[in-house]
C-alpha cells in the first residue's frame, strides 16, 4: 500500500519551464482533455479536496501548475486540451507550453495521460498520445470517472478503448484504473511514482 502523504504543498504556476523550479526533482506530469476529471484525480491522490480547482467550465488550469509532495517529488498539473472555449491565440499558446515543457523538461520522470472510461476512445486523446510517442516522451494511461459505470460495465468499456488505441500501436504503456470518487487507483498510482523515485 502506498504511503499516505503528509505533506503537500502547492508551489507556483509557470507559464513555461524556463520559469520553472530549478532544484532537479523528479516531476510526474497530468493531462488530459478538458473536463476528464483531472482536478478530482489529484484531488483524491493528495487527500487534499481542494488543492486543485475543481469546476464545470473546462479550461481553468491555464498554466504550469507545481505541488510538491513530500519535499520529494513534484506533481504537476497541466492545462487539458480539447473542449475549453478559448481563443485559437489562446490555445495555441497552451499547445506551445505544453509541448515544450513534455518535450524539454529533464525532470519530467513520467507523463499520466488521461482518458474518460466513460466514452469511446477519442480521437484527440489517440493523436496526443501518438505524439508523446513520436518523441518519446514516456507516459502512463490512466483511466477516469469508472464510478459512473456499472460494475459489469467498466472493463468491457476498457477493453473496447483499449482496441482502439491498438490500431495505432503494438502494445499499450502501463494502465490504471481510478475513480476520484470511490479512491480507486490511489495507492497503485502513488506506489508507482514512490517506486519510480526509488530508482532515481
Amino acid at each position: 500500500m502506498a504511503k499516505t502523504m503528509q505533506e503537500v504543498r502547492y508551489v507556483g504556476s509557470y507559464p513555461s519551464i524556463s520559469s520553472c523550479p530549478k532544484d532537479e526533482r523528479p516531476e510526474y506530469a497530468f493531462i488530459g482533455r478538458s473536463n476528464v476529471g483531472k482536478s478530482s484525480l489529484i484531488n483524491m491522490l493528495t487527500g487534499r479536496n481542494g488543492l486543485a480547482r475543481i469546476s464545470k467550465k473546462p479550461g481553468k488550469t491555464q498554466m504550469i501548475n507545481y505541488f510538491l509532495v513530500e519535499k520529494e517529488w513534484y506533481l504537476v498539473d497541466l492545462p487539458g486540451y480539447g473542449y475549453a472555449k478559448i481563443s485559437k491565440k489562446k490555445r495555441r499558446e497552451w499547445e506551445i507550453m505544453i509541448e515544450g515543457y513534455l518535450q524539454h523538461r529533464r525532470t519530467l520522470a513520467c507523463a499520466f495521460v488521461l482518458i474518460d472510461a466513460n466514452i469511446p476512445a477519442q480521437q484527440i486523446d489517440i493523436d496526443f498520445m501518438n505524439w508523446l510517442g513520436d518523441k518519446q516522451v514516456p507516459f502512463i494511461i490512466v483511466y477516469t470517472k469508472t464510478d459512473r459505470l456499472k460494475p459489469a460495465e467498466v472493463q468491457p468499456n476498457i477493453d473496447r478503448i483499449r482496441a482502439t488505441l491498438l490500431e495505432h500501436w503494438t502494445e499499450l504503456p502501463q494502465e490504471f484504473v481510478t475513480s476520484s470518487v470511490q479512491k480507486v487507483g490511489q495507492d497503485d498510482i502513488l506506489g508507482f511514482i514512490d517506486g519510480v523515485n526509488k530508482g532515481i
